[in-house]
Parts: C-alpha cells; structure tokens; sequence
C-alpha cells in the first residue's frame, strides 16, 4: 500500500440523489479497512431512514448543521460534532436547515464507496452541487442498497 495524499479538490466526485459526495480514501487504498468522504448536503438533502449490516459509520460535522435521527431521537449537529452510527442502528441525516452543510463520513470496514460509486452520478471534481434527485435515481438507489447490506426503511403511508 503507498500513502494517499488527496489536494483539496481532487478525489472521484459523485452526486448521489442531491448530495456531493468526493471520495478522499477508499477501500483500495486501505486494504478495505476503511474509506472516508466529503458530503456537502443542500437544504433538504439526506438519505431516509436505513440500516447498516457491515459497517459502523461515522460522521464529523465541518460547517452547517444537519439533523441526526437515531432510534427515533432527532438531534441537530453543527460544526465540530461527530456522531458514530455501530452496525445495526437505524439512522437518517438530513439538512433541514436553508445553507449547505459539509461533513466527512467514514465507513469501516470499506465497501460501502461502491455502492456509490454504482449509483451516483459523476461529476466535475471541485463541485459542490448537484441536480435534485429523480426517481429514477432514487429507484436505483432502493435497488441497489440491499445488495451492500443496507436496508432503507421508507415511511410507511
């Protein structure tokens, strides 16, 4: 394995259902131990309710806030918090705030960055925005995730 040094705007840039997602580490440069991203989230961006099989993940709040939803329990997070999520606890985040937010999200063991890397949308590196989702790609995404151990828990109506 060599070192990975990643300049500031560089790393493989993906738009997954409205958030940016920039790719600092990955299982292949880890051996699989872990891999870590950057997300910037729009107001109103977030993943709905889900559940990891294989992974713990973590969460460290740069700028914004974004809102923790864990077993039931809303708590808003800003700048310089970190939340962990262990393997098998139900969890969202979304930004319900009105500026975009920033964090850096790790997974370990790696794996996970595939999923993302099958489902997103390539864009420019350096880029902070993406297109609003559509259901076509909120559909890949709700086929996709059970095949990385993710089980997506939408509302039931």
């Amino acid at each position: 394995m060599t070192p990975t040094l990643r300049p500031q705007t560089e790393g493989r840039t993906v738009a997954v259902v409205g958030d940016v997602y920039r790719f600092l580490v990955t299982g292949d440069d880890t051996n699989g131990k872990y891999a870590l991203w950057e997300a910037i989230v729009p107001p109103g961006g977030g993943p709905p309710p889900h559940v990891h099989s294989r992974e713990e993940e973590g969460f460290y709040i740069l700028e914004g806030e974004i809102t923790f939803t864990v077993n039931g329990k809303r708590l808003v997070a800003t700048a310089g918090m970190f939340a962990n999520m262990p393997v098998g606890t139900p969890h969202s985040f979304k930004n319900e705030s009105d500026r975009p937010a920033k964090m850096l999200i790790s997974v370990a063991p790696a794996g996970l960055e595939k999923m993302f890397f099958e489902v997103g949308i390539p864009v420019t590196q350096g880029s902070t925005t993406a297109a609003p989702p559509t259901n076509d790609e909120i559909e890949k995404l709700l086929a996709v995730a059970p095949k990385y151990g993710i089980e997506i828990r939408l509302p039931t109506h």
